[in-house]
């Protein structure tokens, strides 16, 4: 009792990490993830479980961001930077028991790589057949010279074994590759992550040393565009992964260059965290990352090809009025596609409804149907809170969540 109470604390450190603060809501207290197991029949059958999967076309339901993790000990191929074992560094030694309790993996497990995804398909279990999500490989960090960096790298998930593992459970789930654009092979590397069937690529600025204008990126663009592929792009604050610790790089305004050169660009979290400098005024000041990527979601230069991702959007650490938007703004919404930023739903003290009803956005009876349902399955947490959030009348229709759609369109019409 005494390791899972530290274990417990130690995940709301992590979330206080992760986020700039530790949730003081009553109802995002727990602070250890109980793994439940399977869901019961009947939170399988709650109304707001069947409601909230009316009218969605299964075969078209997708988690457009989930979040392969591993360690290497099954032959994939993923390394974390050392420091996450080492005692002497704290704050990295929490980041990984927060993402390992999130995602219900044993301490005592035989392979964390295995523990992993066994309970990752274990919770797409509980969704109708036909509804996916997309696996994140993650490559490591580059210095300016295109040198891999071992050293700025928090974790490494090799396209490889994002690939292997969607392959192995291809009736859920698809691949997303993660390619440096200034190795000296980028392009090659590219062509094969395509030719295993990615369905897009993901950069993380920060993490990666990433500046999205370099003259290095441009080939890497016309690649993409050919293949009718998108970029999704990490923007705003960013503390799970600090690896190059670049945070400039994350500045939504940036992303224009991506766009002008006719890329399909989905920016993760809609920014929905930190800030980030104006960088249209001189000597601009910093101004949350939300509204830059909201005033380029208004641009002419936007319309067509800039899209954001939800995940994480609804986590304690967003402003009530980054989320109304969200909601209200409905000429957005055949922009805005469903994630779960898996494993992060597991993280307890990121998520509390009852501060949703505080900002008038959930009706205060769907509170602790939900808590229920995330004790057994974050993912069904997070999908039925999505499909239950209103700001007044305004809500997300089901092309937010029915995500597949757009994906054929964009490989069917590059």
């Amino acid at each position: 009792m005494k390791r899972r109470h530290a274990l417990g604390c130690c995940a709301a450190l992590g979330a206080g990490l992760f986020s700039g603060l530790v949730a003081t809501d009553a109802q995002a207290l727990t602070l250890h993830n109980p793994c439940r197991g399977a869901l019961p029949p009947a939170l399988a059958r709650h109304d707001i479980v069947l409601q909230a999967f009316d009218g969605i076309a299964a075969d078209a339901l997708c988690d457009v961001h989930a979040h392969l993790i591993g360690v290497g000990d099954a032959g994939s191929g993923c390394t974390i930077h050392p420091h996450m074992q080492q005692w002497w560094h704290p704050v990295a030694v929490v980041r990984r028991r927060v993402m390992l309790n999130a995602a219900c993996v044993p301490s005592d497990t035989d392979s964390i790589d295995r523990a992993y995804v066994r309970r990752l398909r274990g919770l797409a279990d509980d969704f109708p057949a036909g509804a996916r999500w997309l696996l994140f490989a993650f490559d490591q960090a580059c210095d300016d010279q295109g040198r891999a960096r071992p050293d700025w790298t928090s974790f490494h998930v090799p396209n490889a074994y994002a690939a292997r593992v969607a392959a192995q459970h291809a009736d859920r789930f698809d691949w997303v590759a993660s390619v440096h654009p200034y190795r000296e092979d980028a392009l090659q590397r590219l062509d094969e992550a395509l030719g295993r069937g990615a369905v897009a690529v993901k950069w993380l600025p920060s993490a990666m040393n990433i500046d999205v204008r370099d003259a290095r990126c441009r080939p890497f663009y016309d690649r993409l565009v050919r293949a009718g592929v998108p970029l999704v792009v990490h923007c705003g604050e960013e503390q799970a992964a600090p690896g190059a610790g670049r945070d400039v790089q994350n500045n939504p305004l940036l992303v224009r260059h991506v766009l002008q050169a006719g890329v399909r660009v989905v920016v993760a979290h809609a920014a929905t965290l930190g800030k980030a400098r104006d960088l249209d005024r001189p000597s601009g000041p910093w101004r949350p990352a939300f509204d830059l990527w909201a005033r380029l979601m208004d641009e002419p230069g936007g319309r067509a090809n800039l899209f954001a991702d939800i995940s994480a959007a609804f986590q304690v650490n967003r402003t009530a009025a980054a989320r109304r938007m969200l909601l209200k703004r409905e000429d957005w919404h055949p922009r805005l596609l469903h994630g779960s930023d898996y494993p992060l739903p597991g993280v307890m003290p990121l998520y509390a409804p009852a501060r949703l009803v505080a900002e008038g956005l959930l009706e205060a009876a769907d509170v602790q149907p939900l808590l229920d349902i995330r004790m057994h399955n974050p993912l069904l947490f997070d999908f039925v809170l999505k499909r239950r959030l209103r700001a007044g009348a305004a809500r997300f229709p089901r092309g937010v969540f029915e995500t597949r759609h757009a994906l054929r369109r964009w490989r069917a019409a590059p």
